[in-house]
């Protein structure tokens, strides 16, 4: 690996994983309500607001950090309000009780309309809002940050879209394509002061956990872990604690609580479950500080990696890749080697595959907590040299065959399912 590709993996994983506040997709679309209303230079009066149905599903359910409310009008209205798009995923984070209730007004005035947009990117938003005869028009695409489009009253003050053969727009992903050998030779042998900067991930995500356990969010996930029963049936281990740590910022986030997280490939979940099973074993198991800089690594550049074939939005649930990278990292914790690490990996595609993303929201802390069951077994079957072969299922002897054969599932074999969980996430009376 040169120095050049070294530098480009550095840049990849600077862009991929950042801090978030509150649930990335809704946030996204504040971001781009923040950026319209910039443009606009004024408050708007109309907003109007084109989704993609990946878009519309992850922001559904979930709790808006700050307001106590769940959905999209208010994150939207904020975003109009009080929203600074320079702030990228923290957009909101300027919120105060006059803004919120300025917020509330707005969504009670029902000024802004929310439709589904039909043939484009599954990460899609498109915000036009207008006061008077002044009208604005912003596009995001492809990444929950990456604004492609601007134009005020008819002048393009930004345009990044291409177009297909077909003449349908569409957002360029020139990603750095990455494998299993390159990402695990990265964690590995790079020096370690070029790659400390991942001890940030859990710096911020074990904050989280720890403001999470001082209150009472979602389904209280981790409590559960921790409480009587918890302890009488599942014991204290490092496993519990794994489970604890990990569903406690997981609880926090989704209930939309005003708590940063660090987040992987644009999903703060992805990142919670990328960093803090690898802290929490490393702290039982009371390992080097480099030792916890290359699990770090390891697991976070993984999911990059597993991310950039899959998609940012699917119909796979992201605790699936991000628990494959915990489950890489643990293995290598436990003094496994490249060949064992592998295995780590083919048995969770072995095991989780399919597991379906349904919204984000406050159930999402079971998720990631059995995601993080799955790491730890297959960590340890892989340490016992156990692994899911190729004449099994969707494995490959070649490993990137085989997280390939996970992507396709999930970006293509699922897309009914993906419509159908849409249907019935719209269709519901409540």
């Amino acid at each position: 690996m040169d120095t050049i590709t070294k530098t480009q993996i550095i840049d990849l994983i600077h862009r991929e994983v950042i801090p978030a506040i509150g649930c990335t997709e809704p946030i996204a679309v504040a971001l781009a309500a923040a950026k319209a209303a910039e443009v606009l230079g004024r408050k708007p009066e109309k907003i109007e607001v084109y989704l993609s149905a990946n878009i519309l599903k992850n922001a559904m359910g979930v709790g808006i950090p700050g307001t106590g409310m769940v959905g999209l009008p208010i994150a939207i209205a904020l975003g109009s309000i009080i929203g600074k798009s320079a702030y990228g995923l923290e957009v909101l984070k300027d919120l105060t009780p006059d803004g919120l209730e300025e917020g509330k007004e707005m969504v009670r005035e029902k000024c802004i309309g929310i439709a589904l947009k039909e043939n484009v990117d599954k990460l899609y938003i498109e915000i036009i809002s207008s006061a008077g005869d002044d009208r604005s028009r912003v596009i995001i695409c492809h990444e929950h940050t990456h604004i492609i489009y601007v134009e005020k009253n008819g002048e393009v003050l930004t345009d990044l879209r291409t177009a297909n053969a077909s003449g349908e727009e569409v957002c360029e992903n020139k990603d750095l394509r990455l494998s299993f050998s390159m990402v695990y030779e990265f964690a590995m042998e790079m020096p370690l002061d070029e790659i400390r900067f991942i001890l940030e991930t859990a710096e911020l995500n074990k904050k989280a956990a720890q403001a999470s356990m001082k209150g009472n969010y979602g389904h209280t996930v981790s409590k559960t872990v921790s409480g009587t029963f918890g302890r009488k049936f599942m014991g204290d281990s490092a496993y519990t604690h794994m489970l604890i740590m990990t569903s406690a910022a997981c609880d926090a986030r989704m209930d939309g609580a005003m708590i940063p997280v660090m987040s992987n490939s644009g999903s703060g979940n992805q990142g919670i479950a990328a960093t803090l099973p690898v802290l929490s074993f490393a702290e039982d198991i009371q390992c080097s500080e480099e030792q916890l800089i290359r699990a770090l690594m390891l697991s976070h550049l993984m999911v990059i990696y597993i991310k950039q074939s899959l998609g940012r939005l699917s119909a796979l649930c992201g605790c699936v890749v991000a628990a494959t990278g915990a489950s890489c990292a643990i293995t290598y914790l436990m003094g496994g080697n490249k060949t064992r690490i592998s295995y780590a990996i083919k048995n969770m595609i072995g095991n989780i595959t399919g597991m379906i993303c349904d919204g984000a929201k406050p159930s999402c802390a079971m998720k990631v907590s059995s995601g993080v069951s799955t790491a730890m077994l297959s960590a340890l079957m892989a340490m016992e040299d156990k692994v899911v072969t190729s004449v099994e299922g969707i494995i490959d002897e070649d490993v990137d065959k085989s997280i390939a054969n996970l992507t396709a599932i999930g970006s293509k074999g699922m897309e009914a399912t993906d419509r159908l969980v849409l249907d019935i996430m719209t269709g519901k009376s409540c």
